[in-house]
């Protein structure tokens, strides 16, 4: 490979980089494959993606691992993904250590099977104290479910009288969210060419640059990493303001 971060200017990264990694059944079935098939492969993308940010210097990488409504699809599927979840984090507990990778994970974790929980545990532990890139997991995750969990819990803490009525920021609300340790992403990559969001960090995308590309993730490298941080670094993010008030801001 090519020098694939040539073009990237390493003073101007991504904090946090969200991805939606999209694209494993299809890619799969060009292949004459079952799903199942993707899957397997995709994991090669997310070890070259951690690999990659890990390289670069990005601080927090959220890959959306399985969502709350996955759990709809066909049960010989959602058993394998959920087989492959115990042997990808068994096999790459030495690679997260050689990079320096922690690992985090957001969701209904208590929903996964209790192997599945036990093994994310083990492995959480096991790199707590490394100090590189944040690998957080969105395993059994969704906005709906994360915003209403938060909803739940400020309202026992309004009705215990814990909190006023006009304590009820934004600020409160993110802080009751499952990604309250996190900053949030500045970049959304989503593969595969579809165009949505499904359910994924709603409150904490709000000000994200979206890249959107048709590559499908199994075929997802460190060359399209770089080609979505490139993009990224050459948008104007005003976050309200205009384009005046930013470059005024930029020269004092």
């Amino acid at each position: 490979m090519t020098d694939w971060k040539k073009d990237i200017d390493l003073n101007k990264l991504p904090k946090h980089i969200a991805v939606i990694m999209d694209g494993n059944g299809r890619w799969a079935q060009q292949q004459g494959h079952l799903r199942i098939f993707g899957h397997e492969n995709g994991v090669k993308s997310v070890r070259e993606i951690a690999e990659g940010c890990a390289e670069l210097g990005v601080e927090y990488l959220t890959l959306y691992a399985f969502s709350t409504e996955n759990w709809n699809r066909p049960k010989d599927e959602v058993d394998a993904l959920m087989s492959l979840l115990v042997t990808t984090l068994k096999g790459e507990l030495e690679t997260l250590n050689k990079n320096k990778i922690r690992l985090h994970a957001i969701g209904n974790l208590k929903s996964l099977p209790e192997k599945c929980h036990e093994e994310l545990s083990e492995t959480i532990e096991k790199t707590k104290t490394n100090s590189g890139l944040n690998l957080i997991l969105a395993l059994s995750y969704s906005s709906y479910w994360e915003i209403t969990e938060a909803v739940k819990k400020i309202a026992t803490d309004y009705k215990n009288n814990t909190i006023q009525l006009d304590e009820i920021t934004s600020d409160l609300i993110s802080k009751h969210l499952n990604t309250a340790s996190f900053p949030n992403p500045e970049l959304m990559i989503r593969t595969s060419g579809e165009h949505r969001l499904s359910n994924y960090l709603l409150w904490q995308l709000a000000y994200a640059e979206f890249y959107f590309t048709e590559v499908l993730w199994p075929d997802f490298r460190k060359n399209h990493l770089a080609e979505a941080i490139y993009d990224y670094q050459n948008r104007e993010r005003r976050f309200g303001k205009t384009s005046e008030q930013i470059a005024a801001e930029q020269t004092q």
